[in-house]
């Protein structure tokens, strides 16, 4: 268990090793760590979108997207990967550290990077949509209608935000 614990401490320097092995004529990589972690929101996207941009301004090499998210909103969701798929720098994502997860919009994150890499005992995946708050109401339906309509509208825009979801991944 030991060395478990001294190899999930070290990995992201393996990684950054591994990096410079393929970046030939360098004696040292600027590597920098980018944490996203907790519910994924317009913050993390800020967050997330300014390191990139100083990790980029400083010449760094590599980026390390450490994610632990049990997921969040679509649109920051969109942003960030926007900025991975933008950034010119590698984009490493690293699901850590262990019990961690890359749920729901995480999972998206960590296919957008140029790596992906997990930790001994991290997850991913649980990726389908959800909403909050639910669909609004039909014009003349009333709360708690239980008509063929409001059924039928519900289901085709859940149908549609699924579809959304597995066209952008």
């Amino acid at each position: 268990m030991k060395s478990c614990n001294r190899f999930k401490r070290i990995f992201p320097a393996l990684l950054a090793g591994f990096w410079m092995s393929l970046l030939p004529g360098l004696s040292r990589a600027d590597v920098w760590l980018i944490d996203v972690d907790g519910a994924i929101g317009p913050a993390t996207a800020d967050h997330m979108g300014r390191g990139l941009e100083r990790a980029q301004a400083a010449g760094a090499e590599l980026v390390v997207l450490r994610i632990d998210t049990p997921g969040g909103l679509d649109l920051a969701m969109r942003d960030m990967i926007k900025a991975i798929l933008a950034a010119q720098v590698p984009v490493v994502g690293y699901v850590a550290p262990s019990g961690a997860r890359a749920a729901s919009a995480g999972t998206y994150l960590l296919y957008a990077t140029h790596i992906a890499a997990m930790a001994p005992g991290t997850s991913l995946g649980a990726a389908t949509p959800v909403q909050i708050g639910g669909l609004p109401q039909l014009p003349g339906h009333e709360p708690g209608d239980s008509q063929d309509e409001t059924a039928s509208a519900d289901s085709a825009m859940a149908h549609k935000l699924v579809n959304d979801a597995v066209a952008y991944i």
